[in-house]
């Protein structure tokens, strides 16, 4: 039976392993990127709970409403405010946010390399183990629902697969690992992706 300090030892070691930054743009070779591109700073909460089930991953499934991504399952995260001392903070902050989780319930055990996405954004994926058990509460705005995956699921590089579509004319292929009724694609499945890659048997 996994104890809180294996799951915390596979998750630090996990960040330890070396690896290049990911991006959007991964799977699509032929995208030539400009140099001298602006980027905004973000972040997102990668949130593992142990639980009696096991070991679980926390996500949103965004709201339809939204400008940017709407629908789409995602971290809790969001853009690196002025306010905020760093990446970090930003993260914990937009989790407390969007589903309620409280920054006295994780622990941070550190960040993957940060992961370019197409629309523009330059996230810090944090990695956060979670203290106690929380009941999610959804921010109405932002999030239409926030759900859990098993950890292993996203963490087995095998589960994944390769799909395409087209995005502004051109084919564009992406990682996806689906769960149930929940279809995870794009930057959060390619974040887990990297997270996968790294993580120890």
């Amino acid at each position: 039976m996994t104890t809180r300090e294996d799951l915390r030892s596979r998750l630090i070691e996990a960040i330890g392993e070396t690896g290049r930054p990911s991006s959007d743009y991964d799977l699509n070779p032929d995208v030539h990127l400009p140099e001298g591109r602006k980027l905004r700073e973000a972040a997102v909460l990668v949130p593992v709970s142990l639980e009696p089930r096991g070991a679980r991953l926390y996500l949103t499934k965004r709201s339809s409403r939204l400008k940017h991504h709407p629908g789409q399952v995602a971290f809790p995260g969001g853009k690196v405010d002025a306010g905020d001392a760093d990446a970090t903070a930003a993260a914990l902050r937009e989790a407390q946010e969007e589903i309620g989780l409280g920054p006295q319930n994780v622990e941070v055990l550190g960040a993957l390399p940060r992961h370019e996405t197409v629309t523009g954004f330059d996230v810090t994926p944090v990695i956060g183990l979670l203290h106690d058990r929380f009941e999610p509460v959804a921010e109405p705005g932002e999030v239409q629902e926030v759900f859990s995956v098993p950890l292993e699921l996203v963490t087995t590089p095998a589960r994944f697969s390769v799909e395409r579509r087209r995005w502004r004319g051109e084919w564009r292929h992406f990682f996806t690992v689906p769960h149930g009724p929940y279809y995870i694609w794009g930057a959060t499945a390619r974040i887990l992706r990297a997270l996968a890659d790294r993580m120890p048997g």
